[in-house]
């Protein structure tokens, strides 16, 4: 099997699985129970949250658990538009926005928000500059992927920071989602920043709101008074804990394995270069572990299929809007064709997979392309 989808999600470590599995035995308690089994738990909840502040080279009292990296789009979006209404109802974000974020936003003009969308260049990048442009006096936030689930595009994040510390009242919000490990951030200049532990082997339904020391949201849940108010509902211990484990686990591998990642990437891309009828759509500068294709005319949804009967799996567009057949919103907004944008497939990597893999995906790609052209006579 060659699993390039790690975009969509990635193989849990089996250490983490194993720390899952012991913590829900043995510290199966409420950490806001007062008995002692409670306490026990709440401390090992407080351990995780400095292990996981310390990675991120940020304060512990700045760490939020989650459930994802959808709820913690919305939490910062929603909760800072709503806490801040007051003062001005102006938004800024990009065309290249995950859904989460997007249809968040969707959702603030609705309750009469407006949205300022910076559309990227061809690159799938917008400029500093752009975002510059758009602020007004009432703007009170700015919201910002990191990495392009879809293309791989690195957006300007910290020098947009950088701008932004001269407009104090502006909260800067950035979705490192697809970026976390493997393409470096510095927290110096970001106010809220959404990570995402499926995505670096961790597991599923456990995220991380980093907020800045000062920062006020508006919750979107009621209940009680759990990481702080701002997410309440009884702490998923067992996925927190996993969730640092994983984190650490991470970084450990792009301190040794992101070159070797990189290289592998770009064999890949040169490789389909060659390949009559394919586009490569990811710009040259971009996260080393996606790689976006179009073959026009030949259905995304088809090509993929074709790969899995050769156990090889790769996907169309972001997971979240795989099963919406119609084109790709983020190669659209960003001046691709209806051609290329329609027919866009998305190739993820980790840092586990190998050349040999990379070397099977390139012969099998070739196969499948050359004999879907021929049943369409391109």
């Amino acid at each position: 099997m060659v699993y390039f989808d790690n975009s969509a999600t990635t193989r849990p470590f089996p250490e983490v699985i194993d720390t899952f599995s012991s913590v829900t035995r043995t510290y199966f308690a409420n950490p806001s129970s007062l008995h002692p089994l409670g306490k026990e738990a709440e401390q090992l909840l407080t351990q995780a949250r400095n292990k996981t502040a310390a990675l991120l080279g940020v304060k512990e009292k700045e760490i939020y658990f989650t459930s994802g990296g959808t709820e913690g789009n919305n939490l910062a979006v929603k909760g800072t538009a709503r806490q801040l209404q007051s003062r001005g109802k102006h938004i800024i974000t990009t065309t290249m926005e995950h859904s989460s974020t997007y249809e968040a936003l969707l959702e603030l003009e609705n309750e009469g928000f407006s949205v300022s969308y910076v559309k990227a260049n061809e690159h799938g990048q917008v400029s500093v500059e752009q975002i510059k442009n758009e602020i007004k006096p009432d703007t009170i936030l700015v919201s910002m992927i990191h990495v392009s689930n879809e293309l791989g595009s690195i957006q300007p994040v910290e020098e947009t920071g950088e701008l932004l510390d001269n407009y104090p009242k502006i909260v800067f919000h950035v979705d490192h989602v697809q970026g976390v490990t493997k393409v470096p951030l510095n927290f110096s200049n970001v106010d809220l920043c959404t990570i995402s532990a499926h995505k670096f082997h961790g597991l599923k339904g456990t995220g991380v709101l980093f907020m800045r020391e000062g920062i006020q949201l508006t919750a979107l849940f009621s209940g009680g008074q759990q990481e702080s108010g701002i997410r309440p509902g009884t702490e998923n211990l067992a996925g927190i804990v996993s969730l640092t484990k994983a984190l650490r686990m991470a970084f450990d591998d792009a301190s040794n394995k992101l070159e070797a990642l990189k290289e592998r990437t770009t064999r890949i891309e040169a490789e389909l270069k060659k390949i009559d009828g394919v586009n490569i759509n990811s710009p040259a500068k971009r996260a080393p572990h996606i790689l976006n294709v179009s073959i026009p005319y030949i259905k995304p949804e088809v090509i993929v299929q074709a790969l899995a009967e050769k156990e090889i799996y790769i996907s169309t567009k972001s997971a979240c809007s795989s099963k919406q057949f119609s084109p790709s919103r983020v190669l659209y907004s960003s001046g691709f064709s209806k051609e290329k944008a329609s027919s866009a497939v998305r190739i993820s990597l980790s840092f586990h997979n190998t050349d040999e893999e990379a070397e099977f995906f390139v012969t099998v790609f070739k196969e499948v392309v050359s004999n879907m052209k021929k049943v369409v006579n391109v």
